[in-house]
């Protein structure tokens, strides 16, 4: 499938931005940017609700990208959340309006697949990516550092701090004076006590920031001849100073000070202050890249079977030691009976068929914890790992999944499952009674009938004759089903045609 128009959608917490760009080969050419000061981080109260104008907010801006994105295929449109969604107690019911709104799903990312993101944008604008480097980015409700070399990021970490919060927390209303720029560079510099150890002993050759707090801090010190080329320590220490002097950043009377920065400036500022005291950094590149070009680079892996998912997916596989005979059986025929189902899913890309398959896959993984309830351990291990190319949303739903692969369906129920995510637990629940005694034995045949009352699973009392195991795990099921309220009917002694055997 090809697509020469993408586009992604960053909602972060100081900024909701759109990019579209234009495929031609493996490269990615910028054919429009759109920026809106949203600021959501500002409407954060204490107890993590999101207040109704940050909302509005939002909603305004993302109608407008709405308009912008008219005409897309939802393939070709991929749109992340990042810290303040990640934390809001009230995201669920903002998100809801939000896709509304925008017109395509939104995936609220972990801070670790963030930084992910963040270091794929970069790194596809370096004209050198082959050496070692470290990239951080202040956002408005956290910062994220990598160290990686070429595609390939080797130390990812999100810290809780960001140009908003600490601009709200360190410096109400604009004000600026030595104590609380101190204090502000001490809380950052605890942050980063987690990870400086580790960070100093992987190394890097060339450090790297990006975004707006990054940009704004190194076009201040170019325009103002703080420094020659990039932010330094020097011109960080000529910005405190007229930070200080100016007593409020809205009396920053310097060359570069963009109005709709200037509200965050200060808490940025800080947090580029205490990282390069922290990792002991003289110079720091600014660059273009980040998380929007990111997620760009990544969608098109989506649709050139270079998807990431797959990988992690692998990776899981092996680190929890799954039985990759098992997972692989189970796999191929839950996907059998979907495509049955769902004729659609006999397209390898149909994404309900990709996310069976890396449910079967990995409805193991909770065996490395335990045997005993070993699918509640893969449900919280797939909800709450991180996994690179997964958004949380997609977490919980491999999750909801693999909880209800066997045991009872009611402990599902809670989770509200679509209507699609019961098919694939049908078909998934299915393959693993079919394939339970673990060996090379073909599974019976089983035929799966739709109508717009539910679905029919007819299996053959031959197939099923010198299975008894199979046939009462069959019959469990069906009353299973059939005690949730559940359109699924289970019938066993009907041939592949859905004809009594004789």
């Amino acid at each position: 499938m090809k697509h020469e128009l993408i586009a992604a959608v960053d909602l972060g917490s100081n900024s909701f931005r759109l990019i579209v760009g234009r495929v031609v080969g493996d490269q990615i050419f910028a054919l429009d940017n759109l920026k809106e000061p949203v600021r959501l981080a500002a409407g954060l109260s204490a107890d993590k609700h999101l207040d109704i104008a940050s909302q509005a907010r939002g909603l305004t801006a993302l109608r407008k990208f709405g308009e912008r994105l008219r005409g897309f295929q939802p393939e070709e449109v991929r749109a992340v959340a990042t810290n303040t969604l990640r934390v809001a107690k009230n995201a669920t019911s903002f998100l809801e309006q939000a896709e509304k709104a925008l017109g395509f799903p939104i995936e609220v990312i972990s801070g670790r697949e963030e930084a992910r993101l963040i270091y794929l944008g970069v790194v596809h604008t370096l004209p050198d990516p082959g050496r070692k480097q470290l990239v951080f980015d202040i956002g408005g409700g956290s910062t994220e550092f990598i160290i990686g070399r070429g595609l390939q990021p080797i130390v990812l970490e999100s810290l809780y701090m960001g140009c908003v919060s600490y601009s709200l927390r360190f410096f109400p209303d604009g004000r600026i004076d030595k104590a609380g720029l101190r204090a502000a560079e001490i809380a950052a510099m605890r942050e980063l006590e987690t990870i400086s150890r580790t960070y100093r002993e992987v190394g890097w050759e060339f450090a790297i920031a990006s975004s707006g707090s990054a940009k704004a801090i190194a076009e201040i010190l170019e325009l103002n001849h703080f420094s020659e080329g990039g932010i330094t320590r020097d011109g960080i220490a000529k910005l405190r100073n007229e930070l200080i002097k100016a007593g409020n950043v809205n009396r920053l009377a310097i060359a570069g000070v963009r109005a709709d920065r200037l509200p965050v400036l200060p808490g940025g500022f800080a947090i580029m202050s205490a990282a390069m005291e922290a990792l002991d950094l003289d110079r720091i590149t600014f660059c273009d890249g980040a998380l929007r070009q990111g997620v760009l680079h990544d969608l098109i892996g989506r649709y050139t079977h270079h998807d990431l998912r797959d990988a992690t997916v692998e990776t899981f596989m092996r680190r929890h030691e799954v039985d990759a005979a098992q997972a692989l059986r189970v796999a191929d025929t839950a996907c059998k009976l979907l495509i049955q189902a769902m004729p659609a899913a006999a397209d390898p890309d149909h994404i309900d068929r990709r996310f069976l398959n890396w449910a079967a896959r990995l409805h193991e993984v909770g065996l490395s914890v335990a045997h005993s309830s070993y699918h509640k351990h893969s449900a919280y291990i797939l909800a709450n790992a991180d996994m690179p190319g997964f958004s949380r949303k997609d977490q919980a739903r491999l999750a909801c999944l693999a909880l209800g692969h066997r045991g009872k369906l009611e402990r599902v129920l809670p989770l509200g499952p679509t209507e699609t995510d019961w098919m694939l637990m049908l078909c998934l629940r299915v393959a693993f009674i079919l394939h339970r005694t673990r060996d090379l034995t073909p599974a019976p045949e089983l035929v799966v009938t739709a109508s717009r009352k539910g679905f029919q699973l007819s299996a053959s009392a031959a197939d099923l004759q010198d299975r008894p195991l199979t046939a009462a795990l069959l019959e469990e099921e069906g009353a299973q089903w059939e005690a949730c309220g559940m359109p699924v009917r289970l019938r066993v002694g009907r041939g592949p045609t859905g004809k009594r055997d004789a």
